[in-house]
């Protein structure tokens, strides 16, 4: 028994001592998790787009990373405003948009920063994204001229001036002024030409059209081939969307339809891009990071060339074959960024000059 009572104080002596051990361990243990950095699996995105692609890649971008993408569907001019009033505020950590203009804008506004990943630099063209990195492009396509290829001969086009002249009166199909696409063009055109010289080719313009504007760029081209007119000016993609329509009425237009890239022997085709930028307070930005790159990876890249037919901002990608069968052409090199200078003016003189 006396063995026994020497023991038991020794037992208890180190059962206390492990206690305070593992006590002490445990709360080191607390204090370490305390101070480690919270790793965010959500992306905040606010985007002007809303094409099945997208809503595809972005269930994939979920699917491989197990970031939750949360996604806010509304106009440009809506979401700018938005961003502006919530400030810091704001959940956005991405801005998309399907203008270069109003990427611009947003940066000019001081709604962006700097995109700081050098891979992302390295695959995209200077001309299709922000000088100062604060936006990317990760597509493009051109403003084209669309035809009947069994009625007009492509010898007659040429530039886009050469549309207000009164040879091409009652043979112009346009949609309205106030859609981005023409607001771009218009721009493009003030920044080439001057303001009084674009003033005069947009009332020349629209004195040759041959209904006033109205429906999407894919009704100007059906208009075509009904024989409302005989140019239509609509986006390049447009007519691959067409070519490979499960509509067989919109698929059967499109098979008529060739296109012509205008300004090939001056300035070049006028372009613009859909494009992305990391939103000022961004809360997630290494999420924005990795969401970049996945758009721009040439797995996502070809499939925004061959299910939207949109070119793909990616220099190793090839475009679809469909869109690669009419051929290569010059580019406009307006810095894009520049668009957004005009589109108050261009807005202003078509409302006047009746290209509504």
């Amino acid at each position: 028994m006396k063995k026994m009572k020497k023991i038991i104080p020794f037992i208890v002596l180190s059962a206390g001592l492990l206690t305070g051990c593992f006590k002490g361990k445990e709360e080191a243990k607390v204090v370490e998790e305390t101070k480690a950095p919270k790793i965010s699996k959500e992306l905040n995105i606010y985007t002007q787009r809303n094409y099945d692609i997208d809503k595809a890649l972005i269930a994939e971008f979920e699917k491989e990373t197990g970031i939750t993408v949360n996604v806010a569907h509304s106009g440009a001019d809506e979401l700018l405003k938005k961003l502006e009033i919530e400030g810091k505020d704001t959940p956005a950590d991405l801005f998309i948009t399907a203008d270069a203009a109003r990427l611009g804008r947003a940066k000019d506004l001081g709604l962006l920063q700097p995109i700081k990943d050098e891979e992302v630099l390295e695959l995209v063209p200077a001309n299709i994204r922000d000088k100062d990195n604060y936006w990317t492009s990760f597509t493009y396509r051109a403003r084209i001229f669309a035809y009947n290829k069994e009625a007009t001969d492509p010898s007659v086009f040429s530039t886009y001036e050469d549309l207000a002249d009164p040879k091409w009166n009652g043979k112009v199909l346009v949609r309205s002024s106030t859609n981005s696409y023409n607001q771009a063009l218009i721009a493009s055109m003030i920044a080439a030409n001057g303001e009084e010289a674009t003033r005069g080719w947009i009332k020349g313009l629209t004195a040759n059209m041959a209904r006033a504007p109205k429906g999407n760029d894919r009704d100007q081209s059906k208009a075509v081939i009904a024989g409302i007119g005989e140019v239509a000016i609509m986006n390049s993609y447009y007519l691959g969307k067409m070519i490979h329509s499960t509509d067989p009425e919109e698929r059967k237009v499109g098979e008529q339809i060739a296109i012509f890239f205008p300004n090939q022997d001056d300035r070049g085709t006028h372009i613009n891009v859909s494009g992305m930028g990391i939103t000022k307070h961004a809360k997630n930005i290494e999420n924005a990071e990795t969401f970049i790159k996945f758009f721009l990876n040439e797995k996502s890249q070809t499939r925004f060339a061959n299910e939207n037919y949109e070119y793909p901002s990616n220099k190793n990608v090839k475009a679809n074959a469909t869109v690669q069968s009419w051929g290569d052409f010059k580019i406009d090199n307006l810095t894009l960024s520049e668009l957004g200078k005009n589109y108050k003016k261009g807005t202003i003189m078509a409302d006047e000059e009746g290209w509504k």
